[in-house]
């Protein structure tokens, strides 16, 4: 069995027992835990010191998989998602399936299909969306590293991810509000 099938047995395991995983993700290291477990999710805001009024973004596999938290994806979703050669996130209106804590107070969700390797394989074996939220305290800065990751986030998770630990990190995901009205915002660039 490969370093990274164990790895993903692992945090598989910590995700179903309603744990908090630290993982790399395809932009920056993340928290993570069930995006269906409002337990969870709240132990994900208190690690942060996050207010839950903020909202969370969560990772899907694919396609299909979008299909199950989102109502209705606009089409530019998918154009965006094909033509797009950095990580974005978007927000679609209408969330369904998921924790209500983490269902913005307009209804939405933010949902990325991340292209790294670990991400899908996690994603699709747990066969469910993963939250994905920086691995910092809130209102401190994103670490680049593995190793810039603040002790107390550390000791907050129930599973850490033992890959790519000496990668430097890209910045955060560009973040674009599509509406279904059809109106484009972009929240991060």
């Amino acid at each position: 069995m490969s370093s990274q099938n164990i790895e993903i047995q692992k945090a598989l395991e910590a995700l179903k027992n309603g744990g908090l995983i630290l993982y790399p993700t395809d932009t920056v290291w993340g928290i993570g835990c069930d995006a269906n477990n409002p337990e969870a999710i709240k132990k994900v805001y208190q690690l942060k010191q996050r207010e839950d009024s903020k909202a969370l973004i969560c990772l899907v596999a694919d396609d299909r998989m979008l299909k199950k938290y989102v109502k209705q994806i606009p089409l530019a979703a998918q154009n965006i998602i094909d033509i797009t050669d950095k990580p974005t996130t978007i927000i679609y209106d209408e969330a369904q399936n998921l924790a209500e804590n983490l269902i913005a107070e307009d209804g939405s969700i933010a949902i990325r299909i991340p292209n790294d390797d670990f991400c899908y394989w996690l994603s699709r074996k747990f066969n469910g969306a993963i939250v994905s939220t920086s691995a910092n305290i809130s209102g401190q800065p994103t670490p680049k590293s593995f190793k810039e990751i603040a002790p107390e986030v550390l000791k907050g998770v129930d599973y850490v991810v033992n890959l790519r630990r000496e990668k430097i990190c890209n910045k955060p995901s560009s973040i674009i509000k599509l509406g279904n009205n059809g109106v484009v915002k972009i929240i991060r660039a």
